[in-house]
C-alpha cells in the first residue's frame, strides 16, 4: 500500500481511482464494510482504490481542546487499513485553513483535481466541507457536475446498535470490552511504552508492567481485566491481568495501566507493547490490609486464566 501526505502526492500519470473519505478511527465493522466496497468496485473498474483520511483529528483543529479518544494509533490504523486490500492511503493534513474549505471547493481540490476520482463511497451520514456543510446528496450533484459516481453504504449496525467510533468510545469508557470487540470485529488495542512505575506489584509477589500510554488514548474504566499482551519483538501474545485506575488502596492519584503478564519471567523496560483487552472482571476495590489484596489478585489471576483458556 502506498502512502500519501495530502492528496498532492499523486504521481504525475495518476490514472483514476476509487475513493473513500473519513477518519476512520477504530477502522471498525462499519469503516471495513466501506473500505471493502471501495477495494471491490475499484478491481471491477481496473482502477486504483483510495482512502482518504485526516491527521490531526478534524474536531481537534475545530475545537481545540475536544479530542476524543483515540481508538487506534495512526500506525495501527494504516496497518488495518492496509489489511483490507488498499492501494493507497491519503492522509490530508488538517488544518484551519483546510477546514474552511467549502464542500465543493474541498471535492474539486482533493477528489477531482488530484485524484481524478471515478467513484467516491461513503456512508449513508457523511458529512464534509466548512461546518459539515455537505452531505451525500450535494456530494451526487457535484458528482454530476465533475463525472464521477457516488455510492452511499449503509451503516453496520448489530440489535438496532449502530456500530460507530463514538458508541465504541462509549463502550470502552464504561469498560464494557465486549461491546467494543464485537462493534471493532477484534478486541480494544491500548498502546504504550513500558516505564518504571513504585515496584509495588514487585514487592506483592505479582511484578507489573507499568504502560505509558500516547496522549488520547482511548483507556477503559478503571478496573480489572483479562488481556492479551503483544511486544514488537515477539508475535507470540501473552495472558495479562491488567489493571487500570490509582491503586486506591495505597493512596494513588495518578491513574496507570498495569499489566501483569502470567507465567513471564523477564524485563520488559523500555519496550513498546499493546494489550488487547478481552473482558472486565471486577472493579477496583480498596483494601485494608495487604492480606486480602494479594488474596484477591490471585483470584484475578485465576479468573484470567479461565477468560483466556490458559
Amino acid at each position: 500500500m502506498q502512502r500519501w501526505r495530502g492528496t498532492q502526492a499523486a504521481p504525475g500519470g495518476w490514472g483514476r481511482a476509487v475513493a473513500t473519505i473519513g477518519v476512520f478511527d477504530g477502522v471498525h465493522r462499519g469503516h471495513q464494510q466501506i473500505i471493502e466496497h471501495t477495494v471491490k468496485r475499484a478491481g471491477e473498474l481496473g482502477v486504483q482504490s483510495v482512502v482518504i483520511t485526516f491527521d490531526p483529528h478534524p474536531s481537534e483543529v475545530v475545537r481545540p481542546g475536544s479530542h476524543p479518544a483515540v481508538l487506534t494509533e495512526p500506525a495501527r490504523k494504516a496497518e488495518l487499513i492496509e489489511a483490507l486490500g488498499v492501494d493507497v492511503l491519503c492522509v490530508i493534513p488538517f488544518t484551519v485553513e483546510y477546514s474552511r474549505l467549502s464542500p465543493e471547493a474541498f471535492v474539486h481540490d482533493a477528489l477531482v483535481e488530484h485524484l481524478h476520482t471515478a467513484l467516491i463511497v461513503v456512508g449513508e451520514n457523511f458529512r464534509f466541507g466548512h461546518k459539515a456543510a455537505g452531505d451525500v446528496d450535494l456530494l451526487r450533484r457535484l458528482g454530476r457536475t465533475f463525472g464521477f459516481g457516488v455510492e452511499g453504504a449503509q451503516l453496520v449496525a448489530d440489535e438496532g446498535t449502530v456500530f460507530s467510533s463514538t458508541y465504541i468510545r462509549a463502550c470502552v469508557d464504561a469498560g464494557d470490552v465486549v461491546a467494543a470487540s464485537r462493534a471493532l470485529g477484534r478486541p480494544h488495542r491500548l498502546e504504550g511504552v513500558v516505564v518504571r512505575g513504585d515496584q509495588r506489584g514487585r514487592e506483592l509477589g505479582f511484578p507489573t508492567a507499568n504502560l505509558l500510554t500516547p496522549p488520547n488514548a482511548a483507556v477503559p474504566a478503571d478496573g480489572i481485566y483479562a488481556a492479551w499482551m503483544m511486544r514488537d519483538r515477539s508475535p507470540e501474545p501473552m495472558p495479562a491481568s491488567v489493571s487500570i485506575g490509582t491503586n486506591p488502596t495505597f493512596a494513588g492519584k495518578e491513574r496507570r495501566v498495569e499489566a501483569f503478564v502470567l507465567d513471564f519471567q523477564g524485563d520488559l523496560y523500555g519496550e513498546r507493547v499493546s494489550l488487547d483487552f478481552v473482558a472486565r472482571l471486577r472493579e477496583q476495590r480498596t483494601y485494608t490490609a495487604i492480606e486480602p489484596l494479594i488474596a484477591q489478585i490471585q483470584e484475578d489471576v485465576e479468573q484470567t486464566r479461565q477468560v483466556l483458556g490458559r
